[in-house]
């Protein structure tokens, strides 16, 4: 019985990091289609996302099943628990990056503001973050997941660094508003998926540990 069941949570694994697959990808199309301003990627997003919230509903299937037909303890009652919630975690990134092609649209209708340098790096640290803290839930990696948490701070500070520079456009050009507002938004989505990556790492401290780190003191 307890064979069958490391397979199951084999297999959960194995779902989970294809779901990450898809959600890295959906947010590696939005940035490319807004900085080579490339509408068919945009559609690639949006079938990505499909793929995705198929994906979660499966997942949240096969942790529920698990928790009542085998009812875990200890280490395996944590580890299903933290794939329920990283699996919401992945689905709220897919979201995300569907909002920045939404962004994307409204941005393609004029010309570029200002060269995109911020957004691709914060994408790049934030695409990062998710792939090593999926690679620390997988490998149990406490080291690693605190590393991700300790990154936050450099996805934000590059948003706040980006949002100072796009006032001074709006301050200096009415209009420019309108663009800058919508790289604003973008930013904050990217940011988003950063915590999303953050809250991910938290989770395998304690699934690992059992320690919630989430409100120290």
């Amino acid at each position: 019985m307890k064979r069958h069941f490391d397979v199951e949570l084999r297999e959960l694994k194995k779902r989970i990091l294809e779901m990450d697959s898809l959600v890295e990808v959906a947010i590696d199309y939005s940035i490319k289609a807004l900085t080579d301003r490339d509408e068919k990627l945009i559609l690639e997003v949006t079938k990505k996302e499909e793929g995705i919230n198929k994906a979660h509903i499966e997942i949240d299937e096969i942790c529920l099943r698990l928790l009542a037909l085998r009812q875990p303890m200890a280490a395996d009652l944590r580890f299903i628990a933290a794939a329920l919630k990283i699996n919401s975690e992945l689905e709220r990134m897919g979201d995300l990056a569907v909002n920045i092609t939404d962004a994307t649209v409204e941005l393609l209708k004029e010309p570029p503001l200002k060269p995109l340098m911020d957004i691709p790096k914060m994408s790049s640290l934030s695409r990062q973050m998710t792939k090593d803290a999926l690679d620390a839930f997988i490998n149990r990696d406490v080291e690693l997941a605190k590393n991700v948490i300790s990154r936050d701070d450099e996805v934000d500070n590059l948003k706040d660094q980006l949002f100072r520079e796009l006032l001074t456009y709006m301050m200096s050009d009415p209009k420019a508003i309108k663009r800058a507002l919508e790289l604003i938004l973008v930013s904050r989505h990217l940011e988003r998926i950063g915590d999303h990556a953050t809250n991910i790492a938290e989770d395998v401290v304690f699934m690992v540990l059992g320690e919630d780190i989430r409100h120290p003191n």
